[in-house]
């Protein structure tokens, strides 16, 4: 480590103007990822023309702030309405919402929120340690190896399922279809449009998340007329009451969870194209394979909400070590920050680290203030969203639509991509009242393109279809995966007995 830069990216972190614009990010990181449809691509990216005006590295610390506050912020309407405010917060809806619904929001966020730090903090000691090992690795991974890569986060179907295996695998496969709908993500052709202009485009993954989660949700919970009538607020219990420290037991007493969540979310990080959107629901079904009492996620505990949270705030970290080390973003939010280094006249590339080590060393310590900024922003402002749980719902129900509507609106500026929200929030709607997992369909719809890209991608560079199995990695990935399938079975079915002879000696 280069003690000296480090020292000059410090003296360049703190200052008063840095810290202001950091705070006024982070701020507005957090407002932004709890509007549904909102993304925190789309904060960035507001943000970069504001920098410009700025030191490069008051700009940076600025966007990282926005990044950090935006992993955070998306946590708040995943736990108190059960609507992921972004994609990297749906994990978060499983356990979060339930145990806010059963009168402990306050926890829920406070779980959520001391997570989210801890995810962060580890993402960035990794960084620090080990930039260069890892972008090596991830930047040898050819379309085989992503391919592979893919086929094992899918089987996080298996671990999200719900009770039933079948109906999970049945709408993961409804989600690999609804990728299919639009322009060929190789040649641009379209197809299954079926002739109309509303499915010319296709169906973006935002319209699909917000369609399933929001909608669905809203549409439950105006079920009730009389609730709607009576005013009768969202949730009521004792956890309303807010505390600073709520939640922080709950994570320091699962150290494993956290810093193995936190490890997946820096290594999704570290391969470009993935994200938060990925890490999130990866760490909460490896939380749920590795836990004695599986049976009890989504129900409720601390352990779902940490591996969610801490996983997807440490994509934060490890998306920049591909960038840093060599130029590749990790995602499209890396890809944000590498234009705003060349605007100010910073090369990108392998030679980074060398010609401006201190800029580099004061992302990483960016990374630490933000979360720290985050911290306390969220915990001070928790009180006044835990407000929103008093809301009578016939108040937020059509407020949360509007601006639903309103996102998948701004996604792309095309009317016909609000039919598609109404039409994917009733169709997800139908499935929750016949028990079926929603969450499968959102992992499909993300993994989907990225899987028939790298598979044709595969095929074209060579149309031997044995590399997927000869190449060393690829074969590791896809025995992860059938290990992955295997285990997954093996739990069901330990679990299933548990409760059979429980009920037998009952």
């Amino acid at each position: 480590m280069d003690f000296t830069a480090l020292l000059h990216g410090i003296a360049e972190l703190l200052t008063l103007p840095t810290l202001l614009t950091m705070v006024i990010g982070a701020i507005c990181g957090l407002i932004a990822a709890a509007i549904p449809g909102f993304t925190i691509t789309m904060a960035i990216i507001l943000t970069l023309p504001l920098t410009f005006g700025m030191p490069v590295m008051q700009g940076i610390a600025t966007m990282i702030a926005v990044l950090v506050g935006g992993y955070t912020g998306g946590l708040f309407s995943a736990a108190l309405l059960g609507i992921p405010g972004t994609p990297s917060a749906v994990a978060s809806t499983f356990d979060g919402f339930p145990m806010a619904r059963r009168g402990e929001p306050g926890r829920a966020l406070g779980i959520g929120i001391w997570a989210s730090f801890g995810g962060v903090i580890i993402s960035t000691i990794v960084l620090v340690l080990a930039a260069p090992p890892l972008a090596k690795i991830a930047v040898k991974l050819g379309p085989w190896e992503y391919f592979s890569l893919i086929v094992f986060a899918l089987t996080v179907v298996a671990g999200i399922a719900g009770d039933s295996l079948t109906k999970g695998l049945m709408t993961g496969v409804l989600g690999l279809l609804i990728t299919t709908v639009g322009p060929d993500p190789m040649l641009g052709m379209p197809r299954f449009t079926f002739g109309t202009d509303t499915l010319a485009n296709g169906i973006p993954f935002l319209v699909v998340l917000i369609g399933v989660f929001a909608v669905s949700q809203l549409l439950s919970e105006t079920e009730d007329a009389q609730k709607i009538q009576k005013g009768t607020p969202l949730i009521s219990g004792k956890g309303i009451r807010f505390k600073p420290w709520l939640g922080l037991n709950d994570v320091l007493h699962d150290p494993v969870n956290l810093i193995r969540s936190s490890f997946v979310g820096v290594f999704i990080g570290a391969v470009p194209g993935a994200g938060g959107s990925i890490s999130n629901l990866v760490a909460y079904d490896q939380a749920k394979r590795y836990s004695k009492t599986p049976e009890k996620f989504g129900t409720g505990i601390p352990q779902g909400i940490v591996a969610s949270e801490s996983g997807a705030a440490a994509t934060s970290g490890g998306g920049l070590i591909p960038m840093i080390a060599l130029g590749i973003p990790g995602t499209a939010v890396d890809a944000v920050f590498m234009a705003a280094l060349m605007v100010h006249g910073i090369g990108i590339g392998p030679r980074l680290i060398i010609e401006h080590p201190a800029t580099v060393y004061g992302m990483f310590v960016a990374l630490v203030v933000a979360s720290l900024i985050t911290l306390v922003l969220a915990l001070g402002t928790m009180k006044f969203f835990l407000r929103v749980v008093g809301i009578p719902m016939s108040i937020i129900a059509p407020v949360v639509l509007v601006f639903c509507l309103i996102g998948a609106f701004a996604l792309t500026q095309r009317v016909t991509d609000m039919y598609s929200l109404l039409g994917v929030g009733i169709l997800g709607y139908v499935m929750k009242r016949l028990d079926y997992p929603l969450a499968p369909i959102v992992l499909s719809v993300v993994l989907g393109p990225i899987a028939e890209t790298n598979l044709r991608r595969a095929l074209m560079i060579h149309n031997d279809w044995t590399l997927f199995f000869t190449r060393p990695v690829s074969l590791g990935l896809l025995l992860f995966a059938l290990f992955s399938v295997v285990l997954t079975v093996y739990q069901r079915r330990r679990a299933k007995a548990r409760r059979e002879s429980v009920a037998t000696a009952a």
